[in-house]
């Protein structure tokens, strides 16, 4: 007789309760349906929701509950929880969030998360998965015909941009260095070197010092004028290690940066790696989404020579967090980096395809392919096409907008719906800029109702807008518009 799992409390007069984790059906339809009303509610506010608290109200001090020894009314916990997140919350998902690479999910991408989460399949094994299994598949074959490539090429869903460069430059290591996932850096006969702009993801410094290289391993290139890495620099640097007695065996090309979404030139970098049989990693977590666009594809000349790419669809492809994905035109070496022989992971005879966790950082897997592969059999790529030509053409009119204010200017030129732009004050220091900058981004996010950020570009200050959310139309950006001219003024008052 199958027993009902249950967890069980004692009261203070220690009489027994009995909290059943299977709650009974018409229960779980209440609280479902109850749930379900609130995130509705929650999307159709998206449009006009503030993202945050307006400063005064925000607060930062950590929750301080004592653990639960006993259950709570879960209808009144749930309602209250999402009540208090929704209006205590940040919410990246609004259409006046122009911020970091977070979108608004799509709301099939949602639904998918909660079949996930109820359905809970494993992916480690074909075997014990088989359908959710195949569905990845075939998302990574949809993404990687995308890519071009012109052979054979595979690839897994990881938790985002950080696992995924990770997963890059370890397929890179054991591709040069045969013997470096058995034996480590001692097999290698001279320090492993790899090669990065100064404007990509610190997930690459990261990268590097967990793949037991060591951080200073990486070598930082500067940027030209386009802000793309410098290839005469590189040249350069990559002959001093030789030189040096050093081991080059990789450059990361950025698809996309955070600060300014530059992109470097994919198809010079890979003849420089060709011409000295280095492995190219492009990171397109976030600009690499545009393969997916037929217009805006040559923006990416050039990554259908990578040998590894890794791309976020959480960031421009509106999947809710978290879900990333590597691929490789190597796929032997997927299985020669990641796989690890268990005698309880036992591989069917009549299962296809690849086990995730013979070609995964991870073991136990998560579905993160379903959120894309509904989306896209829902909408279609054609709705990728125009969701990109889109934020592209938005953040085109923000940049021709600068061309006109008496305050602000262009810094960077514009590649993706990413625009760097600085004040027009060219008497300041970079100090003085930055302070100028950060009093700025102060009281234009100081109502809570929209948000932008200050960072660097070549280590010069800029303020940066994205158009992020596919719910962001041009009110949004006049709106945003009149409260950077307001702060400016009150500056220069």
């Amino acid at each position: 007789m199958a027993v009902r799992p249950i967890l069980l409390l004692f009261s203070g007069n220690c009489s027994l309760m009995l909290m059943r984790f299977d709650l009974d059906s018409p229960t779980r339809r209440r609280l479902g349906y109850g749930l379900i009303d609130q995130i509705d509610n929650f999307f159709a506010s998206l449009p006009d929701r503030p993202v945050q608290l307006p400063a005064g109200e925000r607060s930062f001090a950590p929750l301080n509950h004592s653990l639960p020894e006993q259950g709570e009314d879960a209808e009144r916990v749930l309602t209250e929880i999402c009540q208090e997140l929704i209006a205590k919350g940040f919410h990246v998902p609004s259409a006046n969030y122009f911020g970091l690479m977070n979108p608004t999910p799509t709301y099939i991408g949602v639904m998918a998360e909660l079949m996930v989460a109820g359905l809970n399949p494993q992916l480690a094994t074909v075997k014990r998965s088989q359908l959710a299994s195949k569905i990845e598949h075939e998302t990574v074959r949809w993404i990687g015909e995308r890519v071009g490539w012109p052979g054979e090429f595979n690839g897994t869903f990881t938790t985002g941009g950080n696992e995924a460069n990770f997963s890059g430059l370890a397929l890179a290591l054991a591709a040069k260095f045969p013997d470096f996932i058995e034996d480590g850096a001692a097999s290698v006969s001279g320090q492993p070197v790899l090669y990065a702009s100064e404007e990509a993801h610190h997930s690459i410094d990261k990268s590097a010092g967990l793949l037991g290289i060591g951080r200073k391993a990486l070598r930082r290139i500067a940027v030209n004028e386009d802000i793309q890495l410098d290839t005469g620099a590189l040249e350069k640097a990559i002959a001093a290690d030789i030189r040096a007695g050093k081991k080059p065996f990789c450059v990361v090309a950025t698809a996309g940066t955070t600060n300014s979404g530059a992109i470097d030139d994919l198809a010079a970098l890979a003849e420089i790696c060709r011409h000295h049989d280095l492995w190219l990693h492009v990171d397109g977590a976030y600009g690499g989404s545009a393969i997916f666009s037929d217009v805006h594809r040559s923006l990416l000349r050039g990554i259908e020579l990578a040998d590894s790419i890794a791309i976020d669809p959480h960031k421009w492809m509106a999947m809710p967090l978290a879900a990333g994905v590597v691929l490789t035109r190597h796929p032997e070496m997927l299985e020669h980096a990641f796989a690890v022989a268990a005698p309880y992971m036992p591989k069917a005879a009549e299962a296809k395809g690849v086990d995730n966790s013979r070609i995964s950082t991870q073991w136990t897997r998560r579905m993160n392919s379903l959120k894309l592969w509904l989306t896209l059999r829902v909408h279609g790529r054609q709705a990728y096409e125009e969701h990109i030509d889109r934020q592209i053409k938005l953040a085109d009119s923000f940049a021709k907008w600068l061309e006109t204010s008496p305050h602000f200017e262009l810094a960077v030129a514009r590649k993706l719906p990413i625009v760097a732009f600085r004040l027009r004050n060219k008497s300041l220091s970079n100090d003085a800029l930055s302070d100028a900058h950060a009093r700025i981004v102060d009281e234009v996010t100081s109502d809570g109702q929209r948000w932008i950020s200050e960072t660097k570009v070549r280590g010069r200050s800029v303020l940066r807008m994205m158009v992020i959310s596919y719910l962001t139309e041009e009110r949004h950006l006049q709106a945003l518009q009149e409260a950077l001219t307001r702060a400016a003024s009150h500056g220069s008052a």
